[in-house]
């Protein structure tokens, strides 16, 4: 595919001067850089296309050439050959644009000091994430809960806190890099010599390699083994919501970056109680006589037990509203309500002395249902209370 023309890349003219492609650099670098487009293929090919472009257009030199012969191969030429912009990546970028904003990264000052862990140079390790459960009662999730748990990881090796060698005698300057970390190689073009940089081979950007080994890590400064982790679990949580705790996950060899412990919340279903978002379900059966003459029970709740007054001639499907006694919102002051749904449970053995006397009241005016002159479906109480 053919390449598109430097000046377009950056928005200039042919004739623009170097502020003005410095300038077009930095707003293009600016706008698609990495930090900014996590995870956009797209951004990062059109980062690297500027940082292509500015390092044509900011030489003299290659940009003359460049303008005599574009991105044209020359396999003639004294130089070794056409520009092709083979081998920019972001290593390249970050080391040989540094000063472009006044720092060691383009991005200082604008993105918090850089891309962590990226440029070329000393490198640092970045542990892995942990995924742990953690498994709460209808209680603890309303209320907040704090958890003590045995998690099992890479620690840091204790023996050479975390440095992998035997001692400090142990360690030594790279040879290949010099202790920088990155090594660099020069390339002819037609546009010139290009210079690139990536992370030292020999010591993978640490700069340094360890002559004896602890005998414990192995050099990689992090074991298995347990840590006791307390999580503060806040109130409101729901299943399958995630939590996270910087720092807590998998140590990173030799000293680097630990990585985040990711908690995954499980409810453990309650006997009684049903959640509904934030509110809570509960079934109250109440036998016909006392939902005939009214009466007084107890019903559970997640802070404890209520008292609540069935009225008389309550009916079946009847939804009684306990305010305030749900689950809370996370972070928030607002806690749903508590639903109680009466169903009058009706007996399936009577006596005979039983049987005589709802016989003689059988055929009693009152004890025949009429739902069309006063009642309500429970699907129209429902609709109701919640509009």
């Amino acid at each position: 595919m053919a390449k598109r023309d430097y000046y377009d890349i950056l928005g200039v003219a042919k004739g623009a001067d170097a502020d003005e492609i410095k300038k077009a650099y930095r707003k293009m670098a600016i706008k698609y850089h990495p930090d900014k487009n996590q995870g956009d293929k797209e951004a990062e090919e059109k980062f690297k296309e500027a940082a292509e472009a500015y390092e044509v257009l900011s030489s003299p030199e290659k940009r003359q050439r460049y303008d005599q012969f574009g991105h044209s191969a020359n396999a003639s030429s004294p130089n070794g050959g056409g520009y092709g912009g083979q081998g920019m990546n972001m290593d390249d970028i970050f080391s040989q644009f540094g000063d472009i904003f006044g720092g060691g990264s383009p991005f200082e000052g604008f993105f918090g000091g850089g891309r962590q862990g990226g440029g070329a140079g000393r490198r640092v390790a970045r542990g892995s994430n942990l995924r742990i459960k953690v498994r709460l009662t209808l209680e603890e999730i309303a209320n907040g809960a704090e958890k003590k748990i045995k998690v099992n990881k890479q620690i840091v090796c204790k023996t050479c806190d975390g440095s992998g060698a035997k001692d400090k005698a142990s360690f030594q300057t790279c040879k290949t890099c010099g202790g920088s970390g990155a090594v660099r190689r020069v390339t002819n073009t037609i546009l010139g010599q290009m210079q690139t940089t990536s992370t030292c081979p020999t010591c993978n950007g640490e700069g340094s390699t360890i002559l004896s080994k602890c005998t414990v890590c192995h050099g990689d400064g992090v074991v298995r083994g347990e840590e006791l982790i307390t999580i503060n679990v806040p109130a409101g949580v729901s299943e399958g919501m995630q939590l996270s705790m910087s720092g807590k996950g998998n140590a990173a060899p030799r000293g680097g970056v630990p990585g985040d412990l990711i908690i995954l919340i499980e409810e453990i279903p309650h006997e009684t109680l049903k959640r509904d978002g934030n509110n809570i379900i509960y079934d109250l059966h109440v036998n016909f006589v006392d939902a005939t003459l009214g009466t007084t029970v107890e019903v559970p709740t997640i802070d404890g037990k209520a008292k609540i007054k069935i009225d008389p001639g309550t009916q079946g499907g009847k939804i009684l509203r306990l305010k305030a006694k749900g689950v809370p919102e996370v972070n928030s002051y607002h806690r749903g309500d508590q639903l109680v749904h009466i169903n009058i449970w009706t007996p399936k053995a009577l006596s005979r002395e039983e049987r005589e006397l709802l016989e003689k009241l059988q055929d009693s005016p009152n004890f025949k249902p009429n739902p069309g002159k006063n009642e309500k479906s429970f699907f129209d109480r429902m609709k109701e209370y919640f509009e």
